[in-house]
């Protein structure tokens, strides 16, 4: 199985669409990088390389000799960026020399090879609380966490045919017995509630009546103080209206008083011309 720490450098790749022998990757650039990590931390190593597959490349081969100047064994990660099956989009693969029967000589394969994708604790808190800020305006909430259930069921049923596959195939005498496996399955088993039992069915059915009752009253608390919010703050926003709506009918009225009228602008213009006649 692959563990291993990654820090991922993205290294200039260019190959032709039309021959995919022809490509060109900047080693001078990985040789940089290298040395730049190096003396951030030493114990850093370079283990393999990956690309965006979502497949096997034909001069994957090369590019991987050309790594071993770097590492003995290169790993080689191949990421399906657009995942259509549930499940880690990461293959890993190894190198080896297959032998032909034949006599004839041997050729370079990729081996695949398990691996697994793990992150520390305070990784994990990160990426939690960086997931809770990205939210899809275009999706609710209950509709985004009934996404992710429906999701996890998947996954779930994927995992109990793939065990159920092995179970029979052992039966059939296709796989050997292996005992981890199946010590593994034990466990499973044992920690499933036995449900036969009426006491034992009737503790979950009160447990799990009491969590959904709970949600549900937490569900209308909340859409009631949500209506309540919103029908105040429609209150708010009327009178801030009214309140503003007075004050340009006040200052209207001011600048009416304050303009003189027709007449006497007419009174003034008037009484000039007597003041001279009578001059």
């Amino acid at each position: 199985m692959l563990l291993c720490r990654p820090v991922l450098i993205v290294v200039p790749f260019e190959e032709d669409e039309k021959n995919p022998s022809v490509w060109f990757l900047d080693h001078n650039y990985v040789d940089t990088m290298r040395d730049m990590f190096k003396k951030v931390n030493a114990k850093e190593k370079l283990v393999g390389w990956y690309h965006n597959g979502p497949k096997l490349r034909s001069s994957d081969l090369q590019i991987n000799e050309l790594f071993k100047r770097y590492t003995p064994n290169p790993v080689l990660v191949v990421i399906d960026v657009q995942p259509k099956d549930i499940g880690i989009p990461t293959n890993a693969y190894f190198s080896v020399e297959e032998i032909h029967d034949d006599g004839t000589a041997a050729t370079k394969t990729f081996e695949h090879v398990l691996s697994e994708i793990g992150a520390e604790e305070a990784e994990e808190i990160g990426v939690e609380h960086l997931l809770r800020d990205i939210k899809d305006n275009a999706t609710g909430t209950l509709a985004t966490r009934v996404t992710h259930q429906l999701t996890s069921l998947r996954g779930l049923s994927e995992r109990l045919a793939e065990i159920r596959t092995y179970l029979q195939h052992v039966l059939d005498d296709k796989l050997p017995v292996n005992s981890e496996i199946i010590q593994n399955l034990q466990d499973i088993f044992n920690l499933l509630p036995n449900l036969t039992i009426p006491d034992d069915a009737s503790v979950f059915t009160a447990q799990t009546n009491d969590e959904y009752s709970l949600i549900y009253v937490s569900a209308m608390a909340r859409s009631i103080i949500a209506l309540h919010d919103l029908i105040n703050n429609k209150l708010e926003n009327r009178e801030a209206e009214a309140a503003n709506e007075a004050k340009d009918n006040s200052a209207k009225d001011a600048a009416l008083d304050a303009a003189p009228s027709n007449s006497d602008k007419k009174a003034a213009s008037t009484e000039p011309k007597d003041s001279s006649k009578s001059a």
